[in-house]
């Protein structure tokens, strides 16, 4: 059997590599323009090498009993790390993945495809645009992982995005986002309080380090309008390689301060990682 190679490919937003893991014989990376993106194992569709896929699991895992089928939106596509997971644990479910990028899409469904019978279909869109022409109350969970490069769009970090997303949202429904940022926490606070606008109740997903300040990295954002147990969530993300805690409550709203919603006029992209803190050479 040949061994597997490194494919190059320019794709609509930059210059996207997949690397073959050389300790797991069908697993790849992706990264664009040095980025990581996406982990990759064809034949172990539950393993998942980042630490903020884990985290985006777990809520998967906890969000309902388990093996229920769900309705899941995912933006932002990457290779699709998270719906193979989904339709791996929970059979039957029904997933749309809305990628902007065409080019990317079409690389990963040729070198990393997706069984036809997985119930994943993928639109290349924007994932705003997309989104405010979905259905109303049509979805269980809609998870927005979005990065260009290493930044979240602006256009995704606004009030206008946060309502279409609730709106698409079922009302026992969940919204999840992957954000990324470091102290004094300008962008994350922003988002809380951005949310927090829209939905009744909040939770953060973050290492105790990077919720102290002490380094950038990935908060995982919950909002939902009913309040929802985080006892077996909270159990899980602090049994990984790199435990994580799950705030909520006064913690929160001590983050967000003064921090005030996101209009469209307003809106920045989430920062640029110090010193490339994610990118791969």
């Amino acid at each position: 059997m040949d061994e597997p190679i490194p494919v190059t490919r320019a794709v609509d937003q930059g210059t996207a590599k997949l690397m073959p893991d050389v300790d797991r014989a069908r697993a790849w990376l992706l990264t664009v323009d040095g980025a990581p993106q996406s982990y990759v194992d064809l034949d172990e569709p539950t393993h998942l090498e980042f630490e903020y896929a884990r985290r985006l699991a777990h809520v998967l895992d906890t969000v309902a009993e388990p093996n229920q089928p769900l309705d899941v939106v995912h933006l932002g596509g990457g290779a699709l790390t998270l719906p193979r997971y989904l339709a791996a644990t929970r059979p039957g479910s029904r997933q749309d993945v809305v990628e902007a990028d065409r080019a990317l899409l079409a690389l990963v469904a040729e070198h990393l495809p997706l069984d036809p019978a997985a119930g994943v279909r993928t639109h290349g869109a924007d994932a705003r645009g997309w989104l405010a022409a979905a259905p109303d109350s049509s979805a269980d969970v809609v998870i927005g992982d979005v990065f260009g490069g290493s930044r979240v769009p602006a256009h995704l970090t606004t009030l206008a995005y946060a309502r279409e997303a609730e709106r698409v949202l079922r009302p026992t429904g969940l919204y999840a986002a992957n954000l990324a940022d470091g102290a004094p926490f300008t962008f994350l606070r922003s988002q809380l309080a951005t949310f927090q606008q829209v939905f009744a109740h909040l939770v953060l997903i973050a290492e105790p380090g990077v919720l102290r300040g002490r380094r950038f990295g990935n908060a995982v954002l919950l909002a939902a309008h009913h309040e929802f147990d985080t006892t077996e969530l909270a159990r899980r993300t602090a049994a990984d390689a790199f435990p994580a805690r799950v705030a909520r409550g006064e913690p929160l709203r001590r983050l967000i301060g003064n921090a005030a919603p996101v209009r469209d006029e307003d809106a920045v992209p989430s920062p640029e990682p110090p010193g490339g803190a994610f990118s791969i050479g």
